[in-house]
Formats: C-alpha cells, sequence, structure tokens
C-alpha cells in the first residue's frame, strides 16, 4: 500500500509540472520584435503629392508721377501785348514781365500757363502758385487777356485766369490794379463779381455768387488759397464790403 502510494504522488506532481510549463510557453511565443515595427512601410503625404513653388510675384510700375512745379519770368515784348496796353498806361511794358508757370487743370492734369505781372511782384506770383499746384488746387485755363483781345467780359466769361490789363476799376474812371500789373483775377466764372444785391453780369456764374461754397475752383473766406496771398501781401476781393469781387487778389488791396 505504501509503494502504491508513493508512486501516485510522483505521478500526480509530473502532470502537475507538466501543466505549469505549458501554460507559460504562450507568452514567450507571443512577443512581437521590436525590429519588426521599425521595418514596416510607411506613407508619406510629402511623397504623395509634389510640393509646387510658387512664380515670383511681378510688380506693375505706378502711374507717372506728375512734373514738378516749374515756373520761368522772363521780359515781355511789345507784341506780346497788342490789346492789353497802349500809350498811356500807368506803367510801361518794360516794367512787365512774362510767368510761364505749372498749374493744375480741372481735368486733374498739369498744364503751363502764361500771366503778365509788374517786376516787382514776380516772386509772390511764383510763391503763391507753386502751393496751389502741390495742393493740386484747380484753375481753369491760364492766358494772357490779350488772347481775348484785351476785353475783360470775354476772359472772364471764358473763365480764364489773367493778370495785367491796362483798364479802369469796374464801375470806375480810375485806372484798376490791373494796369499797374499788381493785381489778378482766379477761375473768374467759379468766383465771380457779385454786387451789393447778390447779383452778377455773367450768366454762367449764377450759381457761384453765394458764399461759403464747396465747389471745384471756388475761393472761400478764410480758406488755404486766401491765406496764401495774404502771407505775401495780397488782399481778396471776397472781404470786401458790399460788392464783392471773388476772383480778385492785389497786392496791397484795391
Amino acid at each position: 500500500m505504501k509503494r502504491s502510494a508513493t508512486m501516485a504522488l510522483v505521478v500526480l506532481a509530473s502532470v502537475s509540472c507538466g501543466t505549469q510549463h505549458q501554460a507559460a510557453a504562450p507568452a514567450t511565443a507571443t512577443t512581437v520584435p521590436v525590429a519588426a515595427t521599425t521595418t514596416a512601410p510607411t506613407t508619406s503625404s510629402a511623397t504623395a503629392s509634389p510640393v509646387t513653388t510658387p512664380p515670383p510675384a511681378t510688380h506693375t510700375p505706378d502711374a507717372a508721377a506728375p512734373p514738378p512745379f516749374s515756373a520761368k519770368v522772363t521780359r515781355v515784348s511789345r507784341d506780346r501785348l497788342p490789346y492789353s496796353w497802349r500809350s498811356g498806361c500807368p506803367v510801361s511794358y518794360r516794367d512787365l514781365r512774362l510767368v510761364s508757370l505749372t498749374y493744375w487743370g480741372f481735368d486733374a492734369k498739369p498744364h503751363t500757363g502764361e500771366l503778365v505781372v509788374r517786376s516787382t511782384v514776380t516772386d509772390d506770383i511764383v510763391k503763391v502758385f507753386r502751393k496751389l499746384y502741390a495742393w493740386r488746387w484747380p484753375i481753369k485755363q491760364m492766358k494772357l487777356v490779350d488772347a481775348y483781345k484785351g476785353d475783360d467780359f470775354d476772359s472772364i466769361d471764358a473763365d480764364n485766369t489773367s493778370a495785367f490789363n491796362c483798364r479802369p476799376a469796374t464801375g470806375s474812371s480810375n485806372w484798376s490794379n490791373h494796369a499797374y500789373g499788381i493785381a489778378i483775377d482766379i477761375n473768374p466764372r467759379e468766383n465771380p463779381y457779385v454786387t451789393a444785391n447778390g447779383q452778377t453780369a455773367h450768366q454762367n456764374a449764377k450759381k457761384f455768387t453765394e458764399r461759403p461754397l464747396k465747389e471745384k475752383g471756388v475761393i472761400n473766406p478764410g480758406d488755404k488759397v486766401v491765406k496764401a496771398f495774404a502771407q505775401v501781401g495780397w488782399e481778396w476781393g471776397g472781404y470786401w464790403s458790399g460788392t464783392k469781387d471773388l476772383q480778385h487778389f492785389s497786392k496791397g488791396g484795391g
């Protein structure tokens, strides 16, 4: 009986050890080598779609800038003043000067115009019109009044900016400051001569008789045009009492 019992215990122990061994084996079999994970093929989006380099930006040149302001002062010959000067005028044509200068037009483009003034005020004129051009302040046109045979009414009706003209002051027998070459009329349609009762002789200027008025080429009380002339000692006819000459600037007034 003891021998049989001992044999049974030996068999049972052998079976038990075999069972434990079989359970441990699967853990070793399911271990994945590290190398296997590092050699797996990969897919990159960068290699799937080629990189496109954008073309270099092109530069479009700006529109040509307008020319700088320029002014030229020269002596004026008698034949340039066939209608505006005559014997008996209060100033000799030899004391006058032709000023050719750049101005900004109503068409937003630069132009060259001409004015005749007394030799003593050419610096004033150049200084003021340099500012007007820099501000792009518009002027309709600028010709010698001789283009209208010296007729002040026709020159004004054509909205012509002009200076010297040997004529009496409006409504007077005395010489105008224009006859001395120390006055200028600027955009006379937009800045008309207005009587005390608010009337103007020019039909095309009736809409411009009141101030202040915000329109192209209009001069208003205290604006930069008035101030620019005041800085060189010129007074504005828009400050006259009663009748107002809104186009008119003169050295020392009058």
